[in-house]
């Protein structure tokens, strides 16, 4: 068995919840990871001490709506503590079908998609209820109601974001403050070297608000993994992955070349640097295969000092807090 990592834990934004400093993205069990491979992926999780798995209920894609959160479902059935032992986080907002209120965020289909999402997962409570996009049809009065009676009802304990633009935390907050209720805990942004944007005003409101930041996409799709490296070995990579490496290879030949100044693998890399990043929870991994998640996990024994850091903002410079950033 491959040696243990002592893993981190931090609380998730202002709660008392306890996350694992990494998350396990689930998006590829199911129409990537086959089930029987998926088991001990999140099996292995355990052992390294991630508690903090993600999931969204259109993860399945075309393998099938649900999917993946079946085959969370069936995993935690198996028992042994697994349910007990796992922080699990879900999504809602897209639509299966054209038919009226089958998406977004109406207090219909928040109703109808917790149910379903419950039944797949086979639990009686979703720990982290997130909204995958927002909905700007709907009013955060009736979002958050509807999230009030799931939560009276036992069926969710925390609300999270994700894609929310600064405004939108900051008005979701606000709502809730009126309210009377704790409002948004976690915010799933799109953050990596490569994508800095939220530094402007995403990151800022979250730690204003006291939401933790959870990073999608921590390699820019596979930028940050060390690309150039497998393309000379022989790996094709697809499309989009080409058109984004077109754009952005100059820098990608530096980065590599710098994370051999740092006898470091460029994943490694790449995920350590998040977990330096203010407001940051911890970043989610969506390994397919056990290696890989034994290799991402390594992260955590990454300790980038400020040279480094600084090394790493001069090939991909970063953002100042808004106004700073295009003003004085």
């Amino acid at each position: 068995m491959p040696r243990v990592i002592l893993m981190e834990y931090v609380n998730l934004g202002r709660s008392g919840l306890s996350v694992s400093r990494l998350c396990l993205g689930t998006m590829n069990f199911g129409p990537i990871t086959a089930e029987e491979d998926a088991f001990p992926i999140m099996d292995r999780a355990h052992e390294l001490g991630i508690n903090f798995f993600d999931t969204a209920d259109t993860y399945g894609w075309h393998a099938g709506w649900g999917l993946t959160e079946e085959i969370v479902g069936r995993w935690f059935a198996q028992g042994g503590g697994r349910r007990d032992k796992t922080v699990i986080a879900t999504k809602l907002y897209a639509s299966q079908t054209d038919w009226p209120n089958d998406g977004r965020l109406s207090a219909l289909h928040i109703r109808r998609a917790c149910d379903a999402s419950l039944r797949r997962l086979q639990t009686d409570h979703i720990d982290i209820y997130q909204a995958h996009h927002v909905d700007r049809d709907t009013p955060f009065e009736e979002f958050w109601e509807a999230m009030e009676v799931l939560r009276q009802q036992g069926k969710i304990l925390y609300v999270g974001s994700s894609n929310f633009a600064g405004w939108h935390i900051a008005k979701a907050q606000e709502t809730a403050k009126r309210r009377g209720t704790f409002g948004l805990v976690s915010e799933q942004s799109h953050y990596n070297l490569v994508y800095r944007a939220v530094e402007l005003e995403v990151l800022p409101a979250c730690q204003d608000y006291g939401l933790g930041v959870i990073p999608w996409s921590p390699l820019a799709g596979g930028l940050l993994g060390g690309i150039l490296r497998k393309i000379d070995k022989g790996r094709t990579a697809d499309e989009r992955v080409t058109k984004e490496l077109a754009k952005h290879r100059d820098k990608i030949e530096r980065y590599e070349a710098f994370c051999d100044e740092l006898g470091q693998d460029p994943a490694l890399v790449a995920l350590a640097w998040l977990l330096k990043q203010p407001g940051v929870t911890g970043p989610i991994i969506g390994p397919r295969t056990l290696d890989q998640l034994d290799g991402t996990a390594k992260a955590l024994e990454v300790d980038l000092d400020d040279k480094a850091l600084a090394g790493l903002d001069e090939i991909f410079p970063g953002h100042r807090t808004a106004p700073e950033d295009y003003a004085w």
